[in-house]
C-alpha cells in the first residue's frame, strides 16, 4: 500500500503562477455579497442553531488546515450523509482562471466524511463567524449555504455548523469521474494559488489527523500523474 503522497511541493511548484486578484467573475443571476448578506446570514444561521451559546464547525476541507478563526476546542468527527467531492464549478477567481477553471470542494449527499470539529467561544462566537462567512459566501445566492449537521466524536454527538453543496445550484458540477476531476485539478491556478496546493494541503493534514479519505488519496496521485506527463508533454494514463 502506497504511504506516501505521490503529489508534491515540486508537482505544485510546476503548477503555481502569479496572479493578480481578477475580482469576481459571476455568473447570470448572481451578485457579489455585501455586508448586508452576511449580516443576514449570520442572523439566519444563529437563529436555527440548535444549542445556541455553543457553536462548532465542522471542516471537512480548508478549514482544517486554514481554519479563519480561533477556537477553544478540536475534535475529529463524522459525518454521515455527507461526502467529500470537488462539486463547486467553477473558479475563475481564487483557484483557477479564465484558461483554466478551478473545481471547487464542497461535501455532498451520500457516504460519510470524515474531518474536525471546531468549538467557538461563545462570546466572539458571532464575530467569527462573520469572517467565516465573508470566506464562504462571496456572491448571492450562496450554492453551498451553511446548515446545521449531528456529527458524531470521540467524546459524543455535536451538531455543527457546515457548508453543504446545494444541487439545484448551477454552480453544482456533479458526475465528474475521479480522472475527470484530476485533469481539472492538474492545471486550475488562481490568485490564492494551485488546485494542487490545496489538495496536498488537505490531503496532507487528514493524513496526520490519522484520517485516510481514499477518494482524496487516488485523486492526489491521478494529479501527480498527469503534471509529471505535463512536464514532459505526453498524455497521461488514466
Amino acid at each position: 500500500m502506497q504511504t506516501r503522497l505521490r503529489l508534491t511541493p515540486d508537482h505544485i511548484a510546476h503548477v503555481h503562477r502569479d496572479i493578480p486578484d481578477p475580482g469576481p467573475s459571476l455568473l447570470e443571476g448572481f451578485r457579489p455579497a455585501q455586508d448586508a448578506d452576511y449580516d443576514a446570514e449570520i442572523d439566519r444561521l444563529l437563529a436555527i442553531a440548535p444549542t445556541p451559546g455553543d457553536l462548532w464547525v465542522f471542516g471537512y476541507g480548508s478549514l482544517i488546515w486554514n481554519p479563519c478563526y480561533p477556537f477553544t476546542e478540536q475534535r475529529t468527527a463524522l459525518a454521515h450523509g455527507w461526502h467529500r467531492s470537488f462539486t463547486l464549478g467553477w473558479d475563475f477567481r481564487f483557484r483557477g482562471n479564465q484558461q483554466t477553471p478551478g473545481l471547487m470542494m464542497a461535501i455532498d449527499r451520500g457516504g460519510q466524511c470524515k474531518g474536525v470539529v471546531h468549538r467557538l467561544a461563545p462570546d466572539t462566537a458571532r464575530a467569527h463567524l462573520d469572517v467565516l462567512i465573508r470566506r464562504e459566501m462571496s456572491m448571492v445566492p450562496t450554492a453551498f449555504p451553511g446548515r446545521w449537521i449531528t456529527v458524531k466524536t470521540e467524546a459524543g454527538p455535536v451538531c455543527a455548523l457546515t457548508f453543504a453543496m446545494d444541487r439545484n445550484s448551477p454552480r453544482y458540477i456533479g458526475g465528474l469521474t475521479p480522472e475527470a476531476t484530476a485533469d481539472v485539478l492538474a492545471k486550475a491556478c488562481g490568485f490564492k494559488g494551485s488546485m494542487a496546493e490545496y489538495l496536498h494541503a488537505t490531503v496532507l493534514k487528514l493524513e496526520e489527523l490519522g484520517i485516510h479519505d481514499s477518494y482524496l488519496w487516488r485523486l492526489q496521485g491521478l494529479v501527480a500523474d498527469r503534471i509529471d506527463a505535463a512536464r514532459l508533454g505526453v498524455r497521461p494514463d488514466a
